[in-house]
């Protein structure tokens, strides 16, 4: 089992409009491409220096070959759909987590 996990952190002047779209779009939209078996959104608890509102979203998918697939028929699109409707709004980091055990 992979979690591909992606950090952002958001502007506070489209923070609404960002989350709005986030649940209801873009999540949505990344789980309709079949690769992931669901999807978990956090606030990140930490106080920025750059202000803003930081989210970790984490898609788990049962393994790296489903992930590398996600990255070459589906994350191009839906990356550039972020870009367009939030331009210079956010910043985002990707990390990839491997299940080792599950309590």
């Amino acid at each position: 089992m992979y979690i591909y996990n992606v950090t952002t952190n958001i502007e506070d002047s489209v923070h609404d409009q960002w989350l709005k779209w986030m649940n209801e779009t873009h999540i949505p939209d990344v789980l309709a491409t079949g690769k992931f078996l669901s999807a978990k959104m956090c606030r990140v608890l930490v106080e920025e220096d750059m202000g803003g509102v930081t989210y970790s979203v984490q898609f788990t998918t049962v393994d790296k070959e489903t992930l590398e697939a996600y990255y070459k028929e589906d994350a191009p699109k839906l990356r550039a759909n972020t870009l367009r409707l939030f331009p210079n709004k956010f910043v985002s980091f990707r990390t990839e987590l491997k299940v080792i055990s599950e309590h």
